[in-house]
């Protein structure tokens, strides 16, 4: 092989070779990936959500109640003879 063949085989081993360890380089040299520091967080609103919900539990019990009453005063007009 003549010399200046020799030399362009050279270059274009050295300009493939030269960008791969570049960026293997680059890639060791990279931090590793971080799990989240920041933690949910906890449900703290526990009162606050009692006493959204005891106002709520009250209404539906009610409600039931007032239902359950006018069940019975259809069932005594149907029973009358109404």
């Amino acid at each position: 092989m003549p010399l200046s063949a020799t030399c362009t085989t050279m270059r274009r081993i050295v300009a493939t070779a030269l960008p791969c360890a570049l960026a293997l380089a680059c890639v060791a040299c990279a931090p590793p990936p971080q799990e989240p520091t920041d933690k949910p967080v906890e449900p703290s609103a526990t009162h606050l959500r009692d006493a959204i919900r005891e106002p709520l539990d009250a209404a539906r019990e009610t409600q039931k109640t007032v239902e359950d009453a006018a069940a019975q005063q259809r069932q005594a007009i149907e029973a009358a003879g109404g």
